[in-house]
């Protein structure tokens, strides 16, 4: 796919969803920023790709929120890495922001079908 292909097949990600993505990529454990990137584009079979133009401001904006918390490891191949995990307030947010995702969905459906909504299908 050239360049300009995947620049213009991009989907941009509404505000706060990809500090929700970082939240729930780190449910799982401890990740360093290129590990957080990765797991969102793999998981999302390749359409979603953060660049560390967006996705370092993020963590930096989870962290002053108390979302997250940040240290310094050492790599598999011993190099230091910052790495990221949620706190008890992180995953306090990631209950209340899975239900506000539940609820963008839904009213997402029912514009996109409201026959469907009107029946209870």
């Amino acid at each position: 796919m050239a360049k300009s292909d995947r620049y213009q097949n991009r989907i941009e990600l509404l505000q706060g969803t990809l500090d929700f993505l970082v939240l729930q990529t780190l449910q799982w454990g401890r990740q360093h920023g290129y590990g957080i990137s990765q797991v969102i584009r793999i998981n999302s079979g390749d359409v979603l790709h953060v660049d560390t133009g967006s996705l370092y401001p993020a963590l930096h904006r989870l962290e002053r929120r108390g979302w997250i918390a940040a240290e310094w490891r050492l790599s598999e191949n011993n190099q230091r890495v910052r790495t990221y995990g949620l706190t008890a307030a992180g995953k306090k947010q990631l209950v209340h922001e899975r239900s506000r995702w539940r609820q963008l969905t839904q009213a997402v459906a029912g514009v996109m079908n409201p026959d469907a909504t009107e029946s209870g299908v």
